[in-house]
């Protein structure tokens, strides 16, 4: 992989990461126009890898609420009084809501790598998930807050946002939909489809980086991802602030347009033969 490859494809993580639009569907859409083999071991890991930039952006902008969640995790574990805490809800869902996407990660790890590494699985994923998002924004009553978090929501939203191991899907796509639907309002959703993907999103690349570390030596290399890694962590830092500013006041429906013009235009381009499925 060239420096410029590298480049285009850690902006597109960085941009793509947090808005509901799919990750990882934009990059392999990207390494198949760009011509690299989207099935091969390597570039499944070094798509995986580079993610960890775009989830350290995450780590610092939320810094501040991590040292509180993590704090009163601690404490309510040693502490009754603190369970009766806010505070203490929200730490118990984000660490509940991180469990079935490990589970179902490891379980699914062949699928994962091998038939949904194709452009086709990024097509039905844009399209299905789209007709959720639209649900969710309709059905939201948005009368919840980050105070009424509960553990109840962290394992439904930690549950569906196994869906979004499906390329396409997105998983703030699957995450902000479930916590619309669980009648939080936008900016909770968001801001706990942001802390759900921390540990998810870390431990993917961390275990690629170790168990693929010598298929990314000997072919996608890792000067290439390093310097990915790094373009994405500026970039996505950039698109969380935005997309908190532009949810506060505004819908994700503009993304399922978005959504539906792109898997509309992949269909499209697979059927004529114009980019390979994998």
């Amino acid at each position: 992989m060239s420096l410029w490859q590298a480049i285009i494809l850690g902006i597109i993580e960085g941009v793509t990461e947090f808005l509901p639009i799919s990750s990882t569907g934009h990059l392999t859409i990207a390494e198949s126009v760009l011509g690299l083999p989207v099935d091969d071991v390597a570039v499944t890991a070094y798509t995986a890898i580079i993610q960890v930039g775009a989830i350290a952006a995450a780590i610092i902008y939320f810094w501040r609420d991590i040292v509180v969640i993590v704090t009163a995790f601690v404490r309510g574990v040693f502490n009754a009084p603190a369970r009766q805490t806010p505070e203490w809800r929200l730490s118990l869902a984000v660490v509940v809501g991180c469990i079935p996407i490990a589970v179902v990660g490891l379980a699914a790890k062949p699928l994962i790598e091998g038939p949904l590494r194709s452009l086709w699985a990024v097509v039905v994923g844009l399209l299905v998930w789209s007709a959720v998002m639209v649900f969710a924004e309709r059905a939201a009553t948005q009368q919840r807050s980050e105070r009424d978090v509960t553990l109840i929501d962290g394992v439904i939203i930690g549950a569906v946002q196994c869906f979004a191991l499906v390329p396409g899907v997105s998983r703030s796509g699957a995450t902000i939909s479930a916590g619309l639907l669980r009648d939080l309002d936008r900016v909770t959703a968001t801001r706990l489809s942001f802390l759900l993907g921390i540990p998810a999103l870390t431990a993917a690349g961390l275990l690629e980086a170790v168990s693929a570390r010598d298929d990314i030596a000997t072919t996608v290399g890792w000067g290439p991802t390093a310097l990915a890694t790094v373009v994405s962590f500026g970039v996505a830092y950039a698109s969380i602030a935005w997309l908190l500013r532009y949810v506060a006041h505004h819908s994700i429906l503009v993304f399922v347009w978005y959504r539906l013009i792109a898997g509309g235009l992949l269909l499209a381009a697979l059927a004529v033969g114009w980019v390979s499925a994998t």
